[in-house]
């Protein structure tokens, strides 16, 4: 049953120079019987800044009618999809829900999540975070087995493929497990199933995926800020390549908690050799040729993860403070104040600011309430998005050497009108520390870097592209220095690098497939 869809309020105004959010999942079951629609809310409002542009949630009576799933989804930000009578009609004890930002060609309301779908053995609703390199092939041989898709988007692909397994195994786990199989790319999943809550992660770990509980309530979020958010506690991560299953009867099982793999061969945990116990958080699903090496988008510690946020483990306030001391320390220069472009900069600077010495301030104000969905200007007006959402104090730049710490430069247009709305309110000097290498290929696992061509980055010089933003000298943060910021974990930096940890699609499908 859908509860019904919400019109679009305004135009979609898409910055130039920014990269966009992915997504964010949230799923909750609650043991005890309750509600979980207004959770789910907040949870969503918490995951927000993973993707402004649709929203929905789906719930279902664990202890009513078998199959019977209620949604709500809309473009728009989860406040302006939902009203207070939309939750109240959600009745239902397990459910799911999605925030979403998507490329040029998908900002439809069909394509909105969660998806509900009806098949032979019931109901599946699916969230996704993350994007498939082989959609196209998993694609067409659905159609040809006379699939009729509704949605562009890959997540489709992904819960066709799961219910045609289901018809064939004993549980949804097992579909699940045998549906990664055939998946190529990044993924972070929450499925409800009529009496189950499952998530699943990709084997590299490119998009987290955590478990939270609270009393008989247990919880599958993007971040752990969705967790602090409805009162939860954080209980763990799920791990690259891990399918978990959450049931009042044995609350969360794990699909390695009881096989692992050593050569290829099942076996005890306990008899687990060193190298391979270090890999031992590695689903069976997969078998030794598709077993690798973990590879964390790194992006999710610069950019889109929350700051209060931790990310398998690590804090992402601490990944930025480091990110801005080491600025500090392999680019110095002198000035008089530090300053970060909100939202994700200000933390970079701040650690900038505790390397250098130099003073933290702040030089600009942030309209919190455009988000990423505000009316669109009319072609004969001269307002600027930047400036709608960004203004600068001049009383605290005027007259002084400003170093500006933002988290990267894409196209480099937003760099350039923030270098000059800064210089209009008198600073004597505006220098720019990026928190992140420049970007110099694309990335097809859920990050909206858009081609060669349309990278600044692209055949340019560091001092090329100082002086198109017109900057009075310009640094970025060294290659060198990604892994520190994860603690060590390994990471994918396919994007500064063009080394991506599996091959890329034969032709870039992002357009019509990406979120």
């Amino acid at each position: 049953m859908n509860l019904g869809q919400t019109e679009p309020i305004y135009e979609q105004q898409k910055p130039m120079d920014e990269l966009r959010e992915e997504c964010g999942v949230f799923g909750i079951y609650d043991f005890s019987g309750e509600d979980v629609a207004s959770t789910i809310y907040y949870g969503l409002f918490a995951l927000q800044h993973r993707g402004q542009e649709s929203c929905g949630i789906a719930v279902s009576d664990t202890n009513g009618p078998k199959g019977k799933v209620l949604s709500h989804k809309g473009m728009g930000l989860v406040n302006e999809v939902f009203t207070g009578e939309h939750l109240a009609q959600m009745k239902g004890d397990i459910g799911v829900g999605h925030v979403r930002y998507s490329t040029a060609g998908g900002s439809t309301r069909e394509n909105a999540q969660p998806l509900v779908l009806n098949y032979v053995k019931g109901t599946l609703a699916l969230a996704h975070n993350g994007n498939l390199v082989n959609t196209p092939e998993l694609r067409r041989e659905l159609e040809l087995g006379g699939a009729i898709f509704q949605t562009t988007i890959d997540t489709e692909v992904i819960a066709y493929h799961i219910a045609r397994e289901r018809v064939r195994t004993r549980n949804v786990e097992e579909a699940v497990a045998n549906a990664m199989k055939k998946l190529k790319g990044a993924y972070s999943l929450i499925i409800m199933s009529p009496r189950k809550l499952i998530g699943a992660r990709d084997p590299y770990g490119f998009r987290p995926l955590c478990i939270g509980k609270r009393d008989h309530a247990y919880i599958l979020a993007s971040e752990t800020c969705a967790l602090d958010t409805i009162g939860a506690e954080y209980v763990r991560d799920v791990e690259p390549g891990e399918i978990v299953t959450i049931t009042p009867k044995n609350t969360v099982v794990s699909s390695t908690e009881k096989h692992y793999v050593q050569g290829g061969i099942p076996v005890e945990k306990e008899n687990l050799d060193a190298e391979a116990a270090i890999a031992s958080n590695r689903s069976m699903c997969f078998p030794p040729e598709r077993q690798c090496e973990t590879a964390r988008c790194v992006f999710e510690y610069i950019y889109f993860g929350r700051a209060d946020s931790y990310l398998d483990g690590v804090s992402v306030y601490d990944s930025r403070i480091r990110a801005g001391r080491y600025l500090a320390i392999d680019s110095p220069v002198e000035a008089d104040l530090v300053v970060g472009v909100p939202e994700s900069g200000n933390v970079a600077a701040l650690g900038y600011s505790l390397e250098s010495g130099i003073p933290y301030g702040m030089a600009f104000m942030k309209n919190s309430y455009v988000g990423r969905t505000f009316i669109k200007p009319g072609q004969s007006s001269r307002e600027s998005s930047v400036r709608v959402k960004l203004n600068v104090l001049r009383e605290a730049v005027e007259g002084k050497r400003v170093i500006m710490i933002d988290d990267s430069i894409v196209r480099g247009t937003t760099s350039d009108r923030i270098v000059r709305m800064l210089r209009d309110a008198g600073a004597k000097e505006v220098h720019m520390r990026v928190s992140s290498p420049p970007f110099l290929y694309p990335c097809y696992f859920g990050t909206d870097v858009p081609a060669r061509e349309q990278l600044i980055a692209y055949d340019r010089e560091i001092e090329d592209i100082r002086r198109i933003i017109g900057a009075d000298s310009l640094a970025y943060l060294s290659l060198e220095r990604l892994p520190e910021l994860t603690g060590g974990l390994p990471i994918c930096n396919g994007c500064f690098t063009g080394k991506y940890p599996m091959d890329p699609p034969s032709e870039d499908i992002r357009g019509d497939y990406i979120h």
